[in-house]
């Protein structure tokens, strides 16, 4: 079975055996018909490089005969041995008869290829014939073009002096005819002139020790001084533009004539036409009065956009022109440029001033904006030759801004004064009956909003200063201290002082400067006002301001939010207490009246309540709801149960006869004014002006303490009858009938009573009071 194995294997190989071929195709007889050319060619270089060397390969590269040999011998039994050697005989035949196949096939192709060779080589003869024809030919030709191109530069050569020849004879001709030429051209185009006698006055120079050549050079050069005399009369007599100027010197400088006294007649004639200019601008500003006398000038002509625009493209555009021409012409040097821009520079931001200055309303910010961008614009031109002008351009804007900033600050106060006069007439209005007018709510709505919108436009307007586009916006002033100083301190801040300043004032005694007093329903208008601003007004504006209006973190200090609640806050304090002083003087004025104008020894016995003092309650009353319509309820003391029916009392409470001590006779002696002050040291103290807080109760307590203890002072300064004094008890209990109830402690209104009954019954002649339940009658009846 080895043997078997190793015979197989040795007959395969490259080329295929015939066992190996039958083997695969199951039939026999097949053959590789390119076989022993693949063989004899050698296998690719694909193949060899993936092939092993395999020296018992029979079709390989590396096949060793004797390896082979020795090989089979040592493997193949007899019979295998024998039936390889009939294998190897007919693949021997079968390569001869592919040879003889393949030479049949190709026999006349290689005849043919036999031929073309051999008339190749007789075509290739012919053809090195005609080469060493034409190189005998091209050394011919290379030859006659040697002699040609010898000629050729020989010729060359002639002409070149031939021209030269005729060019100096040109130069001596144009020479000859240029004293002719500048006279000529010297009157009407002297800039050709000049050109003409700068190509020659070297050549003249250069020859000037001959005689001709001289000759032309001093005629030239008197045309040339005649020239130059004429240049200097026209820069001094007449009115040159920049161009016209700027080429006449230009032309002198030429000619060689002193730069010195040049750049001083060049400045001369130009600052004349630039005082024309500023002239042109001055003359549409009204004249100053010589008197000193403070008038309303009358309305510029144009507006401020047309102004600027003029004053830039005519000063500021022909300063810019001669300024640049002025160094081409006499270098870098500006000794007396810097000096002379700096002065015009100066005088014409004046004149933008004196025109900035005539913008008195608040017109269009947009179109002042826009007016002072261009300028801004326009002048960067002009500061690059004039650096130091730039802080000067700065500060004009910058004035500017400021200007119309402290124009808005003006008009905000004139609105708000304006919306508080608005305010007055409605609440003074005549109301016809049955129609009411706009409540106290309405009016501070309407106020708040109004002065509100009103300062977010103007925020809206000021924020035109500080746009992207704006070119002087990117000035540090306007990033930083425009920001905060000019907006938010000068503007923001200061408008809501002088509103708590303004709403102050009213409660400053105005009377005493001869202004009318302000009507109580105003007073607590502003007082409503200034305490909105304090709890979130103020902080909503200030947000809104460091918005639109970003503070720098090293710029100048803010003034808090807090300071200015403060502020706000102490200002509706005062409002609100004067309110209350107002009113309890209206309503003690009332009850003063009442006692200093009646007789109380003479008086009747009692009957009916006093009208006056029904008026009280019925003022109170309005009060009530007048205050109510502003601020909150407030917190009240737990009332007693027996409050509206208390018994008021000529006497103390602590000795009233039928009540706390039924044993009492009023014919018992007993001294009633030590009884008061006894009690005084046992009840509280009742401030009379303390401060109220912010809340109707507190308000309406504050009143009725001011109008009691008048009441208390009026009867006082009386002398009572019986039935004074009984008058005094009725009135009294009625009072206590209607006004604890808006107190926010009923024993104020107590106490208070109590010490005007106790004064009344110590200022009687015949203290004897009336009985309680006849008291209740009246009163209940009245």
């Amino acid at each position: 079975m080895a043997a078997v194995t190793a015979g197989s294997g040795a007959g395969s190989g490259a080329g295929g055996s015939p066992e190996a071929t039958g083997g695969s195709t199951g039939g026999g007889g097949w053959r590789r018909p390119h076989g022993p050319l693949q063989r004899y060619y050698g296998p690719s270089t694909a193949e060899a490089a993936e092939a092993a060397p395999d020296p018992t390969d029979i079709n390989g590269p590396h096949f060793d005969p004797e390896v082979f040999m020795t090989k089979v011998r040592s493997e193949c039994p007899l019979g295998q041995l024998l039936a390889r050697e009939a294998a190897l005989g007919r693949e021997i035949r079968a390569l001869d008869s592919d040879m003889q196949t393949l030479l049949y096939e190709n026999y006349n192709k290689f005849i043919s290829a036999t031929d073309t060779i051999r008339k190749m080589k007789v075509d290739f003869r012919h053809m090195e014939a005609e080469m060493d024809d034409l190189a005998a030919n091209m050394a011919a030709i290379s030859a006659s073009s040697a002699r040609v191109s010898a000629a050729l530069q020989d010729r060359h050569r002639r002409g070149a002096q031939l021209a030269g020849v005729q060019a100096l004879l040109r130069k001596l001709q144009a020479l000859v005819e240029v004293p002719g030429r500048l006279r000529r051209w010297a009157g009407t185009e002297p800039a050709r002139a000049l050109r003409c006698h700068a190509r020659a006055r070297a050549v003249l120079r250069h020859y000037r020790h001959l005689p001709s050549f001289r000759a032309i050079e001093d005629e030239s050069h008197a045309i040339m001084a005649e020239l130059a005399q004429r240049l200097r009369t026209r820069l001094r007599c007449e009115t040159l533009d920049p161009k016209e100027l700027t080429e006449c010197v230009d032309m002198l400088l030429q000619l060689e004539e002193p730069a010195e006294e040049l750049s001083e007649e060049f400045l001369s004639q130009a600052g004349a036409r630039l005082e024309a200019e500023l002239a042109a601008l001055e003359a549409e500003l009204p004249a100053a009065d010589p008197s000193g006398a403070a008038t309303t000038p009358p309305p510029p002509a144009s507006d401020i956009l047309d102004f600027v625009d003029r004053g830039s493209s005519a000063f500021v555009g022909t300063l810019c022109q001669l300024a640049g021409s002025y160094r081409a012409l006499f270098g870098e040097d500006t000794g007396r440029l810097e000096p002379f821009a700096a002065a015009l520079a100066a005088r014409y931001f004046a004149l933008l001033e004196r025109r900035l200055a005539l913008e008195r309303g608040l017109g269009d910010t947009s179109l002042l904006v826009r007016a002072l961008d261009r300028f801004h614009r326009r002048l960067r031109a002009l500061l690059e030759l004039l650096p130091a002008g730039a802080d000067a351009a700065a500060a004009l804007v910058a004035r500017a801004a400021r200007e119309r900033v402290d124009r808005y600050l003006r008009a905000l106060q004139t609105f708000f004064l304006g919306c508080l006069g608005d305010v007055r007439q409605a609440l003074a209005a005549p109301r016809p009956p049955g129609k009411e007018g706009p409540g106290l709510p309405d009016l501070l709505a309407t106020l708040a909003a109004s002065v509100l919108g009103q300062l977010k436009a103007v925020l809206a307007y000021v924020q035109l200063f500080t746009a992207r586009d704006v070119a002087f916006a990117s000035l540090p002033y306007f990033k930083g201290e425009f920001c905060v100083t000019a907006v938010r301190e000068g503007l923001v801040v200061a408008f809501v002082r002088w509103l708590c300043r303004t709403a102050r004032g009213f409660a400053e005694g105005p009377a005493e400067r001869g202004a009318p007093a302000a009507p109580p329903a105003l007073l607590l208008l502003l007082a409503r006002l200034c305490l909105d601003y304090e709890n979130s007004t103020i902080s909503y504006i200030l947000t809104l301001t460091d918005e639109q209006f970003p503070p720098q973190e090293a710029g100048p200090a803010v003034t808090p939010g807090p300071a200015l609640c403060a502020e706000a806050r102490a200002a509706a304090q005062r409002l609100l207490d004067h309110y209350v002083q107002v009113q309890g003087a209206a309503v003690a004025q009332m009850l003063r009246k009442s006692v200093e104008t009646r007789d109380w020894l003479g008086t009747v016995e009692p009957r009916n309540v006093r009208a006056v003092m029904k008026r009280v309650v019925e003022d109170i009353t309005a009060i009530d709801l007048q205050v109510g319509q502003l601020f909150e309820e407030g917190v009240r003391r737990a009332q007693s149960s027996d409050s509206s029916r208390r018994a008021f009392s000529v006497y103390s409470s602590s000795r009233a006869p039928g009540r706390y001590a039924p044993s009492y006779t009023p014919s018992a002696p007993m001294d009633t004014h030590l009884l008061s002050n006894i009690q005084k040291l046992f009840s509280e103290r009742i401030d009379i002006f303390s401060p109220v807080e912010f809340n109707k109760v507190s308000v309406l307590t504050g009143i009725i303490k001011i109008s009691l203890k008048t009441l208390l002072e009026c009867v006082r300064l009386r002398t009572l009858g019986r039935f004074g004094l009984q008058q005094v008890q009725v009135d009294g209990h009625y009072l206590q009938l209607y006004l604890w109830r808006f107190t926010s402690d009923e024993r104020v209104v107590q106490g208070l009573l109590d010490e005007v009954a106790a004064s009344a019954t110590h200022r009687c002649l015949d203290p004897v009071p009336m009985e309680h339940s006849v008291v209740e009658l009246i009163c209940e009846r009245g």
